[in-house]
């Protein structure tokens, strides 16, 4: 599960790690991205690395209503490759979603405590997403989802699941402008490595998903 995300860096720092060109449209930092909301994503067209904002929540493009996307906002890396939603997505549409750390609840005896993770050895990383267009009369939408997978040994302690977090060298292979076989890029999600992680206690504070500021991160002490 992923359900909520932070992106503080700053535009330029954002351009130089992904190694992308101009300005990013419209850009804004956020303490506290939730489902329904922009999220800054990463795509190749075949010519270069685009940024751009997506609605997080998946809305297949054969879907008779948006809605369906407040049920999408995660899809299983392990069964992605065949669920209807998903299998072609994973051949041709996938996405770097930028972030630089998320939050998860751990369940205690009497509440859930919120935590902010992060990655020990930097600070930008790209989540593995995929994307579609959405079209309906006048209306068109771009969303995507953030795929998950089994939590490591780290995770397993606040959660059973985690979101994929590309390797810095694997990023561009993940979005390279082809399309592969939606078991092919299973398999290439099945061989990522994790990188070492850290995490604090936060406020819940940080469950209103209208609170969008710095005491989101603030550790409890």
């Amino acid at each position: 599960m992923c359900g909520r995300y932070t992106l503080l860096a700053d535009e330029l720092e954002i351009l130089d790690e992904f190694g992308l060109e101009g300005e990013i449209a419209d850009y804004e930092p956020s303490y506290n991205i939730a489902p329904g909301q922009r999220v800054l994503a990463i795509i190749h067209n075949g010519k270069e690395k685009r940024a751009g904002y997506l609605r997080w929540g998946l809305v297949p493009s054969w879907a008779k209503d948006e809605k369906i996307g407040y049920k999408m906002i995660n899809a299983r890396s392990e069964t992605a490759h065949v669920k209807p939603s998903f299998r072609k997505l994973m051949e041709s549409k996938r996405c770097l979603i930028v972030a630089d750390s998320f939050y998860e609840w751990k369940k205690t005896e009497s509440e859930k405590q919120p935590k902010r993770i992060q990655l020990q050895g930097r600070k930008l990383f790209a989540f593995a997403g995929l994307w579609d267009k959405w079209e309906q009369g006048e209306n068109t939408l771009f969303t995507c989802t953030i795929l998950t997978k089994e939590a490591n040994g780290f995770m397993k302690e606040i959660h059973h699941r985690m979101p994929i977090i590309l390797p810095k060298e694997k990023e561009d292979e993940w979005i390279a402008p082809v399309k592969i076989p939606s078991e092919k890029a299973k398999t290439f999600l099945d061989t990522l490595h994790t990188e070492e992680l850290t995490a604090y206690n936060v406020s819940s504070y940080v469950n209103a998903a209208k609170n969008n500021d710095v005491k989101c991160i603030q550790p409890l002490t």
